[in-house]
């Protein structure tokens, strides 16, 4: 792998294939001589929470419909996996190219009925993709059902693949039943909870013993709690519409009040 590539400026301009002009632009921008001083001083750690950030500013234009920010959004994105490729290319790992062939192998592989000659056995997506994902795991080591399950993951969404994969080898709870009077067990340890560390295990269990009971209904929570999120966000900003300046200087039950009307005018 070549590691400070010449970078044309023919390639730089407009009309270059889309991704080799992006390619050598960071190629350019990563060079130690001549490139831009912040792009050559990141490592892999310090560009990891704006890919985070990037994939939420994704899902956000998706959830607003915005399809040209979308198209923005998802450059954003894709700068981030041509920062972490040509990093990595650097210390002579891996490039972008190995990176695409990788996930197009992992594709084919996890579709064996459409690029394979294995038949379609009538299941469903879900199964066929994490008995292949399961397969996976066990070919790299895994010892655990639980192996696997990153701990960046925000943590609503890593308690739901945590009781996922637990679910998979039969610990669930066979309806909503077990885990309704769970989470009512969970409100009552926490109210009786008296030093800071048993709030903060048993708030831990309360939230934990939710997730579960939202999965089990069918609901994905991380998208529960954004609904959840906008909804009160959009009552709140309409209270503060309906009072003006004076909001701040309201009593808890006139802010009820215009919390009630503002609910009342979404029906």
């Amino acid at each position: 792998m070549s590691m400070s590539p010449e970078v044309s400026p023919a390639i730089e301009a407009s009309g270059a294939p889309g991704i080799a002009r992006l390619l050598a632009i960071m190629a350019r921008l990563r060079d130690p001589a001549t490139g831009c001083e912040w792009d050559v001083a990141q490592t892999f750690a310090t560009i990891a929470p704006y890919t985070i950030e990037e994939a939420y500013e994704v899902a956000d234009a998706i959830e607003r419909e915005d399809l040209p920010a979308l198209r923005e959004e998802l450059g954003d994105l894709l700068l981030q996996v041509v920062f972490h490729a040509r990093m990595a290319e650097e210390l002579g790992e891996f490039n972008f190219d190995a990176v695409a062939h990788a996930i197009s192998d992992k594709m084919t592989e996890r579709h064996p009925h459409i690029f394979g000659d294995a038949a379609d056995q009538g299941q469903s997506r879900e199964v066929r993709w994490e008995a292949q994902k399961a397969a996976e795991r066990a070919a790299k080591g895994a010892k655990s059902a639980l192996d696997g399950v990153a701990l960046a993951l925000p943590a609503l969404m890593r308690a739901e693949k945590l009781q996922k994969r637990a679910a998979r080898v039969g610990f669930d709870w066979p309806d909503t039943a077990g885990p309704r009077a769970k989470v009512v067990e969970e409100l009552d340890e926490l109210a009786a909870a008296r030093t800071e560390a048993e709030r903060l295990d048993e708030a831990g269990d309360l939230l934990f013993a939710a997730v579960n009971l939202v999965r089990r209904y069918g609901v994905a929570p991380e998208d529960a709690l954004r609904h959840g999120n906008a909804k009160f966000e959009r009552r709140f900003r309409g209270m503060e519409v309906l009072a003006g300046d004076k909001f701040p200087g309201l009593s808890l039950e006139e802010q009820e009040a215009l919390w009630q009307r503002v609910k009342a005018a979404e029906r």
